[in-house]
């Protein structure tokens, strides 16, 4: 496909809202179409980083969190924000760490994403972690967590039964479903 140039025409821009991890921001706009509108952003302080640790007999962990914007207890992968300004990987390592109390000594990069490009510009890397070591957990004071070692073909079940509904986590194990399914991780 032929990519296209922007069709969108500012007019003006105003803050609505800012806090330390976003910041909103209403458009003035001309739509596609010629039409005079509205566009609200939501800009991403952060960028997302999951992780997806991998084990040598094919087992993964999961994060059971109660999520507070959906209102809803959450399995997902390890996941967290990264500075802008700080490499993704280290970032990722952190979160690992943080989460589960794992280390890695291999990390292959899986997936880039935008999470909901109609209303953010909040882009997500994956990361898969490989050869692990345990050490003890280091938690955010706001994240209560309960940790889950499972298979990854349990894991998989989990998101084509719809127990696991966060993004970047049905992304995640799909993709990485795929690479070893074609030998190509």
């Amino acid at each position: 496909m032929e990519e296209q140039s922007n069709p969108w025409k500012i007019l003006s821009e105003k803050d609505i809202y800012n806090n330390p991890w976003i910041g909103l921001k209403e458009y003035a706009v001309i739509n596609p179409s010629g039409g005079k509108g509205i566009y609200g952003k939501v800009f991403f302080k952060n960028q997302a980083i999951g992780i997806l640790p991998l084990d040598d007999e094919g087992n993964t962990w999961l994060v059971g969190q109660y999520r507070f914007p959906i209102n809803k207890y959450s399995w997902e992968i390890p996941e967290g924000g990264g500075e802008l300004n700080i490499e993704p990987l280290l970032s990722a390592q952190r979160e690992l760490l943080e989460e589960t109390g794992l280390q890695a000594e291999r990390w292959d990069k899986i997936l880039e994403m935008y999470l909901s490009n109609s209303v953010t510009n909040e882009k997500a890397i994956v990361y898969v972690a490989r050869t692990l070591s345990q050490h003890a957990p280091q938690p955010e004071e706001t994240e209560q967590l309960v940790i889950k070692k499972t298979a990854f073909t349990d894991a998989f079940e989990m998101v084509m039964s719809g127990e696991i509904t966060d993004a970047i986590s049905i992304a995640a194990i799909l993709k990485l479903n795929y690479l070893l399914a074609k030998k190509l991780i």
